[in-house]
């Protein structure tokens, strides 16, 4: 007489029905296979559940992956949706190697002061990142290939990857940073590529009260119109409410003590060679200078001393070699 607990191992057969422990029978035919242990063939069968996952991943992302890129248009939610994807179909792999060894999810418990550990410690900083990362998929602050900076440190580079934990940036020093969305969402980012990726730039230059001021101001304009990259001319660049003039425009900044300061603002095409950019102007504007009626100010101070401006004694320790001798005539130390 057979009883109902006998594995389908022992009894020839193998049936996915619930035992009486409450645990699955395994799926796999160990009929087919006499004489290989069980762990064998429940290794194989593991594996052959992660090959087919696989290549069901990638088959579902083919068919659904254009269809999924012209739905959201974004290369971040794209990609996001990727992975929600490939990780369902590794989930429903998961569930079916639980399967495999008699497991069901109710068996698989920890009791509240293991499981609050774990959250504390492992789950809580990932949820956050997590949550963080939903957040920024839904702002939108930055998208995967925009050029932003983080203020805090002077980084520059181009966003490479935006997942739900963190954030991957291609430094502009060929390097590589990935910060945690946690982390990213408390700092000042600036971001050179969203909408418009016109930059203004700036230079401040100091002018002796001697030279040819408007003489200075066209010539510096000149020199800035002269650079490829810088924005010669044509209608307003409009930012917010605001309009701003589109070619180099030098303004006459203050009268300060060593000269007229002198501020030029121009705009650059693409923010991606800034420096390189801002060097050409400057080297343009020194040439230009030189030859020119005007002076670059430099800091200097004049003193000048006459009857009305006192006395300074000086002395010489006794002793010194150098010390002259005490007169006896006069009064007091020399």
């Amino acid at each position: 007489m057979t009883t109902g607990g006998v594995s389908g191992a022992q009894s020839g057969t193998a049936t996915p029905t619930a035992s009486p422990t409450g645990t699955l029978e395994s799926p796999v035919p160990y009929e087919m296979f006499p004489g290989v242990p069980d762990w064998i063939l429940d290794l194989g069968a593991v594996v052959v559940v992660l090959v087919v996952a696989y290549f069901a991943s990638r088959l579902v992302v083919l068919v659904f992956g254009r269809r999924i890129a012209r739905r959201f248009q974004r290369p971040s939610l794209t990609r996001t949706a990727i992975r929600g994807i490939r990780g369902a179909v590794f989930l429903i792999a998961l569930l079916s190697i639980l399967r495999i060894y008699g497991l069901k999810l109710s068996d698989i418990s920890l009791s509240v002061a293991v499981f609050s550990a774990v959250v504390g410690v492992v789950i809580a900083p990932v949820v956050g990142s997590i949550v963080s990362g939903v957040f920024l998929l839904a702002d939108q602050p930055y998208e995967i290939g925009d050029m932003i900076e983080l203020s805090d440190t002077d980084t520059r580079g181009f966003v490479e990857d935006i997942t739900l934990r963190y954030t991957k940036i291609f430094t502009l020093d060929n390097t590589f940073i990935v910060i945690p969305n946690g982390t990213i969402r408390e700092r000042d980012v600036v971001n050179y590529s969203a909408e418009d990726p016109r930059t203004r730039l700036r230079l401040d230059i100091t002018v002796t009260y001697e030279g040819d001021l408007d003489e200075a101001r066209r010539i510096v304009e000149r020199s800035a119109r002269n650079v490829d990259a810088v924005i010669e001319g044509g209608p307003d660049i409009r930012v917010g409410a605001a309009r701003y003039p589109a070619p180099p425009t030098c303004y006459i900044n203050s009268f300060a003590d060593h000269g007229v300061q002198l501020t030029l603002r121009y705009w650059v095409k693409e923010p991606y060679k800034l420096l390189a950019t801002r060097s050409k102007v400057q080297t343009n504007v020194w040439a230009a200078l030189e030859d020119a009626d005007v002076e670059i100010a430099y800091p200097h101070s004049h003193l000048h001393f006459d009857d009305t401006s006192g006395q300074m004694r000086v002395a010489m320790e006794e002793g010194a070699p150098d010390a002259p001798s005490p007169d006896p005539d006069r009064d007091g130390p020399p």
